[in-house]
């Protein structure tokens, strides 16, 4: 009994009840990715977005259509315009060589994407749901089954640019969780958000564990990183994460906002949410919550219909931090995208799974 005055202190300092923590509520409107043919890009199911060059990159997932899959897509964010040129990935020899070359050979569901701090030419990528691939050989099933989480490891993928603008896959690692994090196996539940923070430390955040609940972990990526394809062991940020009475609130893609004399925040779109959590760091404060609505542009004839129409579910995986403005994308859930038309003229964006691109201008006050 002495210890309730306690208990009752330490969650008022550390829970976060979500519900009655919005700090801020936007809408945002959208505007659609469109191809050099002037079509909307056709099933993508963009799955990641990091700042690169002034310009957008995208990443398409293991349920894209097959056109989009294994490479990093260019957007110009002001028009929404994917280039036409995208930048397709190959296989060095040595992931060929590895435990995990049939895999990544054939359809692999990548999640994540980040953009190496100290050389824009590199990325690192990351796998989720591998249920459809290849089993490992039983000399690599061996080696590598004490992942953590799922009997297929989560990996993480180095890809870089050579001088002639080709994107290799260069290295490869499995990603290992102690057993006291009690992540849990679920295949399609795994890591769906990389960010760079300070210090070449890589945070990944997981879309739920064993209890349901998001979380987000970090690796340091120095300088021998790559000298060896062994497991690479996480470790748990333990940073104060937004609780919930009931249902489902994963991270789905984040990114990194930098402070001075801070170790800085993560960004993370909740996709069942509509919502941006903007997550300390330091853990002095809890997390702040943006609750987001979301406008999809219309164009009709005869004005048969308003400039813009809200979307019911959006479904974000993409954020990328650029300056003072941050930058989301949705990964169209192929159930239910459809239910959002409401205009006719748009039927065929929604039927195309095409997704859309949103910004929201940076609030200092996210930092206080």
């Amino acid at each position: 009994m002495k210890l309730l005055p306690f208990i009752a202190i330490y969650l008022s300092a550390f829970t976060v009840l979500a519900d009655d923590n919005i700090h801020q509520q936007v809408t945002l409107k959208g505007k659609w990715l469109v191809e050099a043919d002037q079509q909307v890009m056709f099933d993508p199911q963009t799955s990641a977005l990091k700042l690169w060059r002034g310009k957008l990159l995208t990443l398409s997932d293991g349920s894209a259509d097959k056109s989009q899959q294994k490479q990093l897509h260019i957007i110009e964010p002001t028009s929404g315009l994917v280039e036409e040129k995208s930048m397709l990935m190959t296989m060095s020899s040595q992931v060929k060589s590895s435990c995990f070359s049939s895999y990544l050979a054939g359809e692999p569901d990548f999640e994540a994407l980040a953009v190496d701090p100290n050389n824009d030419k590199v990325f690192i990528i990351v796998t989720e749901d591998a249920r459809n691939g290849d089993e490992l050989s039983s000399a690599c099933q061996q080696r590598f089954q004490n992942t953590g989480s799922t009997t297929y490891p989560t990996l993480i993928v180095r890809l870089a640019l050579d001088d002639n603008n080709i994107l290799s896959m260069t290295h490869v690692r499995p990603l290992q969780f102690d057993a006291s994090y009690n992540v849990g196996d679920f295949s399609n539940d795994g890591i769906e958000g990389l960010a760079f923070g300070q210090d070449n430390t890589l945070y990944l955040g997981l879309e739920k564990d064993s209890q349901g609940l998001a979380r987000i972990f970090s690796l340091v990526l120095g300088e021998n990183f790559w000298a060896t394809d062994e497991f690479a062991p996480v470790i748990d940020t333990e940073v104060l994460l937004p609780t919930f009475s009931q249902g489902g609130h994963p991270i789905n893609g984040m990114d990194y906002l930098s402070k001075d004399n801070h170790p800085g925040y993560i960004v993370a779109a909740a996709r069942n949410d509509d919502q941006l959590w903007i997550i300390d760091l330091a853990k002095k404060q809890p997390t702040k919550i943006i609750a987001m609505n979301f406008l999809a542009p219309v164009s009709a004839e005869n004005n048969e219909c308003s400039d813009w129409e809200p979307i019911g579910n959006t479904s974000l995986e993409g954020v990328a931090v650029a300056k003072n403005k941050i930058w989301l994308i949705n990964d169209p859930w192929k159930a239910h995208y459809i239910e959002n038309a409401k205009c006719p003229s748009n039927d065929e964006k929604y039927k195309s799974f095409s997704p859309l691109l949103f910004s929201l201008t940076i609030d200092k006050g996210w930092l206080e």
